[in-house]
């Protein structure tokens, strides 16, 4: 048996030797794969101006390896940098000897690659007065702001990234170039104003047309207060406070025009630093744009902007297609408030569009800001004599309740007569239109000295009823809860189609946060930030630091 012993025990010996071999072997071999896997990823990081060569054998000795490099190659291109390496490490046998095994030799590869995607970035910031009220807030705005743009395109080396910037308040004034490429109607002819309104059925998807006809929102002061009593009142122009017109819900103010697709980063900063804060709060507008220029319906603008030279050449092809996996598409939407409730001017009765543009049947006097309106039902052209009675035009400073004349204040005909004549003309006074309306005076005061007393004469609940009526028909509103419903149902259409939304909620009150970490991508820190202060900044540079992707790929 004594033969027999001896033969396993040896048997057992070896086994147990191979295994002790092939565990040192192992554990040399892991470790190896961990700190090259650790080192390629280093070396392909774009942030690294090292060699990469140089950065993998730091890590190597680092480890206390004595691996030695069989393969090492870089390949940078305009989508990024990949690494490629391949190690040798040799692991002596202690009992494998034994079968003239005297090593084991380990072949490590590991690749990594930082590559950088076609990002397409919408800043959708909020430039409403309460940014202003407290000052603290646009400046802590402007300086993250600007801090993100400088952070987020120092990592791009090959023009892969653009920044859209929405400035919106109560509206969003996108400027001449990208108002010229829709198909506007009633153009209110005001110079810096650029809004349109869009109907509450755009808002169900990211994209908008160019055929649709969409209204220019007009030229005009419907929220301050006019006097109403029943005395004549000189007329009351647009509210204009500190250098601006401080009640219109599109403001004429280059400043806060939508910058599209760029990488300037000089021309993005002098942007963001020249913004002004002004006006309402329409989370659901400035949302709708962002979105709208990350949208593929997009590409034609952007196409017909580089061929004028107005967006780089190597943007041509923006916005990407959704689902496009070298494409990542992002919202930034901060707010400091909540939405507030939007007027629309011109709807007019009925939905139609009345009250916006052309003719209007109010006059000026060309020597005064005087106007008399005109009222057809008061025409009588039955026989000359009759028509020379009609006083079909009513002239609101005259006497306690106004005069009804024969034509307009200050005008002459060229018949000089009394007699009213509907082809006239008259010199002396201008028909106006309802942009010039509107550019001179305020919607209530209109609807209270020319259409309320003209109407409701010395009765005055007739006069109130006249005056709301015509309130009624030159404007309307979307409520606040259409418009919350409006912002959600687009941040979950964006959602879906792969668009990532980080939310910053900056000093806002509950309803404001709510709604903001309600479009953010995730409820978490990583996509919601409320924001205090300075922290704002802190916000903007999680972002650019969530938007630098690093993947290992083999």
């Amino acid at each position: 048996m004594a033969p027999q012993i001896l033969f396993f025990m040896i048997v057992m010996l070896m086994v147990g030797g191979i295994a002790v071999d092939v565990m040192r072997f192992e554990t040399k071999r892991v470790a190896l794969q961990q700190t090259m896997d650790r080192a390629v990823l280093a070396a392909a990081n774009l942030e690294n101006s090292l060699d990469p060569q140089t950065v993998v054998l730091s890590y190597l000795a680092a480890a206390g390896s004595d691996a030695t490099l069989s393969e090492f190659a870089v390949v940078t291109d305009d989508n990024g940098r990949t690494v490629r390496a391949r190690a040798n490490v040799i692991s002596d046998n202690y009992f494998m000897t034994w079968m003239n095994v005297d090593y084991l030799e380990t072949d490590n590869r590991s690749m990594a690659a930082q590559t950088v995607s076609n990002v397409e970035i919408s800043m959708v910031l909020d430039v409403s007065g309460s940014m202003q009220n407290t000052p603290s807030r646009i400046l802590n705005l402007k300086i993250a702001a600007k801090k993100f743009i400088d952070d987020v395109l120092d990592r791009d080396e090959y023009d892969r990234i653009s920044i859209s910037i929405v400035p919106y308040n109560g509206q969003v004034n996108v400027g001449p170039t990208l108002f010229s490429k829709f198909n506007v109607t009633h153009l209110s002819g005001m110079p810096d104003s650029y809004c349109l309104d869009l109907p509450t059925e755009t808002y169900d998807r990211t994209w908008l047309s160019r055929v649709l006809p969409y209204p220019q929102t007009p030229h005009v002061d419907s929220w301050s207060s006019a006097t109403t009593n029943n005395s004549y009142t000189n007329v009351q122009a647009p509210t204009f406070t500190n250098g601006r017109f401080s009640n219109m819900w599109c403001q004429p103010t280059p400043e806060n025009y939508v910058m599209v697709h760029s990488n300037d980063r000089v021309a993005l900063k002098a942007k963001i630093e020249g913004m002004v804060a002004i006006g309402a709060t329409s989370m659901d507008l400035g949302m709708k744009w962002g979105t709208a220029l990350l949208d593929p319906e997009a590409r034609s603008i952007v196409s017909e902007m580089v061929d004028a030279s107005q967006i780089p050449e190597y943007f041509e092809g923006r916005p990407g297609n959704f689902g496009d996996a070298e494409t990542l598409k992002v919202v930034i939407i901060m707010t400091d408030g909540e939405n507030f409730v939007q007027e629309r001017h011109g709807d007019g009765p009925i939905g139609t569009e009345a009250y916006r543009a052309g003719p209007s049947p109010i006059w000026k006097a060309n020597n005064s800001n005087l106007m008399s309106i005109f009222y057809e039902d008061r025409v009588n052209n039955s026989t000359t004599t009759t028509r020379c009675n009609s006083r079909p035009f009513y002239v609101p400073h005259l006497g306690t309740l106004g005069e009804w004349h024969s034509r307009p204040w200050n005008g002459t005909s060229p018949a000089s007569n009394a007699c009213y004549v509907a082809t006239s003309t008259y010199s002396g006074a201008t028909k106006q239109t309802w942009q010039n309306v509107w550019a001179q005076a305020r919607t209530k005061w209109v609807a209270w000295q020319l259409y309320g007393r003209a109407l409701g004469g010395n009765n005055a609940t007739s006069r109130t009823d006249n005056y709301n009526l015509w309130l009624g028909r030159f404007t309307s509103t979307t409520a606040i809860a259409m418009m919350n419903t409006r912002f959600d149902q687009l941040c979950e259409v964006a959602k879906s189609q792969g668009i990532l939304i980080y939310g910053i909620a900056f000093e806002a009150p509950p309803g404001g946060q709510s709604a903001i970490q309600g479009c953010a991508s995730e409820p978490s820190q990583t996509y919601y930030y409320p924001a205090q202060g300075s922290d704002i900044g802190t916000a903007f540079a999680l972002i650019a630091a969530n938007l630098s992707q690093l993947r290992l790929t083999q």
